[in-house]
């Protein structure tokens, strides 16, 4: 038996995939596309190539673009088996699969008006083969293991990183030897809202644990919701333009939900916000239809009085006249838009409009990938590049690190804490090198484990 990993090693954050193989089965767990690296797009190939065929199954942690966006690729080499998720994340997926293939042909399009007589750019897929794939999704439950492939199991577990996350783990036999192994997936922050918090495994030889934030906590919620106000504040005062690159599950939702709050309870006068991201609108309504998946603070807020009259100045922009719009509303408002690392989609469009006004602010409210536009201004680039024009950064940019939908340290080892008395082998991936050994040092302090920091491509045997 061996695993072999396909993605988020090597100190890559994104791409997360995972080969597990047995003497009688083949099952990739996620199959995620590379993000915002320098180099990302070359390793954006169908995982094992044309042998992808031979796989007996496909189980996924959660919808995220870097953990399914991989998928269309398998249609390419004929892979005909069962992909198995949560309903919440088949939802999720068919929703951000058919976006990403939209954004591809865009892009595509786009160079080849420009450069296409040089070079000219194909997208990694097609609409028919996202719908081809979206075909084989079948609906797992909760803490309940259910066959995958010959030999294995997989038991999925609440993970509170967004809607339908889960860490999944695989009871593998193989031979007549027995072996467990976890994949904690992406791990949501304990007491994030709307979500329940990550359920916690107590069994497992082998574990691989995300590392995204490996090094550090992030800023407490409360803390964070209080230094979000202030910024609304200044910003309302100065009637500027606030603007929020926001993935469009889970953070959307998030900053929604936080707005509606902060006017039902008149900390701030009701001011316009714009969604500008069909893809968030959309994501808004699967959140809706998933209301088992909410938290007791949720259900609460929900059973005190609709959300709607909340959100009374919120606009959905769903057309690209409805976003253009937006630059001919004045100050103050605030616009979320993807993509969430400034990597593509809307957020680009007003970021070149307002960058250069000083009065503009621009909130980074998630983890932004090295070589992204998102990562260029949080690190504070005062001079970038949007659709081949160098734009000047005199706009305020302020990182909340409080709402981040992956676990800090803290939560990492929280979550760990529950295996460790077991001794599993762990691996750490889905993370730089530098918060991987951070985190590889405090497990190795506090359990006396050494982690493993497995390379991209890498085979680990047992």
């Amino acid at each position: 038996m061996k695993i072999t990993v396909l993605g988020a090693g090597g100190g890559e954050v994104t791409g997360s995939c995972y080969l597990v193989e047995t003497s009688q089965a083949r099952v990739l767990v996620d199959c995620g596309l590379f993000q915002g690296t320098e180099g990302a797009g070359g390793l954006n190939r169908p995982p094992l190539g044309a042998s992808s065929a031979r796989l007996n199954a496909v189980v996924l942690t959660h919808a995220h673009l870097d953990h399914v966006g991989r998928l269309p690729m398998l249609d390419q080499t004929g892979f005909a088996g069962p992909i198995h998720a949560t309903p919440a994340t088949i939802e999720m997926t068919g929703l951000i699969l058919r976006d990403a293939a939209k954004i591809q042909q865009q892009d595509a399009d786009r160079h080849n008006r420009n450069h296409g007589d040089e070079a000219p750019q194909h997208p990694l897929y097609t609409m028919e083969e996202v719908e081809a794939v979206l075909r084989l999704l079948k609906p797992v439950p909760y803490d309940e293991p259910v066959p995958v492939a010959p030999g294995i199991r997989a038991c999925y577990a609440e993970a509170g990183h967004m809607l339908g996350s889960t860490s999944i783990k695989l009871f593998v036999e193989d031979g007549g030897v027995k072996h467990t192994i976890v994949f904690s997936g992406d791990l949501g922050p304990k007491g994030a809202p709307i979500l329940r918090d990550f359920e916690t495994f107590s069994q497992a030889d082998m574990v691989f644990l995300e590392s995204t934030y490996g090094d550090r906590d992030h800023q407490p919620f409360a803390d964070t919701v209080r230094q979000f106000i202030e910024i609304v504040k200044r910003a309302t005062e100065q009637k500027g333009k606030i603007l929020v690159p926001t993935f469009a599950v889970g953070r959307a939702q998030l900053l929604t939900l936080l707005l509606a709050s902060i006017f039902r309870q008149k900390i701030i006068a009701p001011f316009p916000v714009f969604l500008d991201s069909p893809m968030a609108i959309e994501a808004s309504r699967i959140y809706a239809r998933h209301s088992e998946l909410f938290d007791e603070d949720m259900v609460a807020y929900l059973k005190a009085g609709p959300i709607a009259p909340d959100l009374a100045t919120l606009k959905m922009s769903s057309t690209a006249d409805d976003s253009k719009a937006i630059n001919n509303c004045p100050g103050p408002c605030l616009i979320m838009a993807g993509a969430g690392m400034c990597t593509a989609g809307r957020i680009l469009h007003h970021l070149r409009h307002n960058l250069g006004n000083p009065q503009a602010h621009v909130i980074i409210v998630g983890f932004q990938a090295r070589g992204s536009l998102g990562r260029m201004l949080v690190d504070g680039a005062r001079k970038v590049t949007i659709f081949g024009e160098p734009i000047s950064v005199h706009a305020q940019v302020h990182t909340l690190g409080g709402f981040s939908a992956h676990a800090g340290q803290t939560d990492l080892l929280k979550w760990f804490e529950y295996l460790a008395p077991v001794k599993p082998r762990v691996m750490l991936t889905h993370g730089e090198n530098g918060p991987r050994r951070a985190l590889a040092q405090k497990i190795t302090e506090r359990f006396g484990l050494t982690p493993s920091l497995p390379a991209l491509n890498e085979v680990i045997e047992f």
